[in-house]
């Protein structure tokens, strides 16, 4: 039997959606604030048909729509400029060596810190620079200091998986998931939500454990299940390129586990995750009316977070396409073929050694059985 005759050709999803019963709602200004900050994107670059097709079918607008219900126009507005530029970034990083990690990170960290006087003939200095200067003027102090602190957190992060990606190195799974809450973008999205709100909460109430646990709890979920760099369902499309930085190939490799049984491990997790959300959620100590009514506010923001990405994973067509309503009523999905691309560098002696990791992956099929799959969740 031929190796690609014996690779799975399906998986089917953890139906998280039953698992998380938080309401899911909608922001009154949805298409206003998705037509003009799709212009808003396509202002000043000369994409392709595809490449603004594929902007339409990413619904950014949506999902920002979803996940700050409650915000005012302008507050939603920079938040779906936001989210259509945290696409953009990630897209670029994907494509980027550590060299150009670091460039990139150069241009927008520089921005956010000077933003009247850093100047950049880079596209990005003047995106950067124009949301963050439309949410300045009502973003409290403690806000945009955490968001460009997390937004330096994300670079490092992802210049670190461009180091692991050059290598062809799987991470182990610890090192996984704490680079991981970095890399997924989800951390100055947080801060969004303090801004999409008006709220004014003090550092020592954000730096408290349980509101920590919290953000970090909401971050798994959307990390690991769907998020804009999500685990499980962007797995398919990943698997495809030959890109192991996927908590999916992380725990095939480190459990030695088959694609569906890595699947339900970490969907075990993000059951975990919610349910470690709502515990922490009953454990919120109180700081006094005014400051429990904001930090009510803002976990009541990770819940939308939570319930939004979920529900959004299937309706835009980054991970399943055109799909993605059949996937939810089914949760099968069928692998996509690897790319030409990736099966060329296969020859090459760095492509040979990433191609038998992947191979030793997806072959090892039913290593350990599904009862000691939740043993070592």
């Amino acid at each position: 039997m031929s190796i690609i005759a014996a690779l799975p050709t399906k998986f089917i999803l953890p139906d998280l959606i039953s698992h998380c019963d938080f309401k899911l709602r909608m922001n009154r200004h949805h298409k206003q604030a998705t037509a003009e900050s799709k212009r808003w994107l396509f202002r000043g670059d000369n994409l392709s048909q595809k490449s603004r097709k594929a902007i339409h079918g990413l619904k950014a607008g949506q999902l920002t729509s979803m996940c700050y219900p409650d915000a005012g126009f302008p507050q939603l507005r920079v938040c779906c400029d936001f989210m259509n530029y945290l696409f953009h970034l990630d897209n670029l990083s994907d494509d980027m060596d550590k060299a150009g990690t670091k460039s990139i990170a150069n241009v927008v960290l520089n921005s956010l810190h000077h933003p009247y006087d850093y100047y950049s003939p880079a596209r990005l200095n003047r995106m950067t620079k124009d949301f963050y200067k439309r949410m300045l003027p009502t973003a409290s102090r403690g806000t945009s200091r955490r968001f460009i602190e997390t937004m330096d957190f994300f670079f490092q992060a992802v210049h670190v998986q461009a180091i692991d990606r050059a290598k062809g190195v799987v991470p182990d799974l610890e090192s996984y998931i704490s680079l991981r809450r970095d890399t997924s973008g989800c951390k100055p999205c947080w801060a969004l939500i303090e801004y999409a709100n008006n709220l004014d909460i003090p550092d020592e109430v954000m730096e408290h454990p349980i509101i920590q646990s919290l953000g970090e709890a909401a971050n798994d979920l959307v990390t690991w299940s769907n998020a804009s760099t999500s685990d499980i369902f962007s797995y398919n499309v990943e698997q495809s390129k030959g890109d192991t930085h996927n908590m999916i190939s992380v725990v095939m490799h480190e459990e030695c586990l088959d694609i569906q049984c890595a699947v339900d491990f970490v969907g075990e997790l993000c059951k975990q995750s919610i349910d470690r959300f709502n515990e922490n959620r009953r454990l919120i100590p109180s700081w006094g009316s005014k400051i429990d009514k904001d930090v009510a506010i803002y976990v009541g923001g990770l819940a939308d977070w939570i319930v939004g990405s979920l529900h959004w994973s299937f309706d835009t067509t980054r991970y399943f396409q055109k799909s993605g309503r059949e996937v939810k009523r089914t949760r099968v999905v069928s692998l996509i073929p690897r790319s030409e691309r990736f099966s060329k560098q296969c020859f090459s002696a760095a492509g040979e050694r990433h191609i038998q990791l992947i191979t030793k992956l997806s072959l090892s099929i039913h290593c350990c059985s599904r009862s000691a799959l939740l043993t070592l969740s």
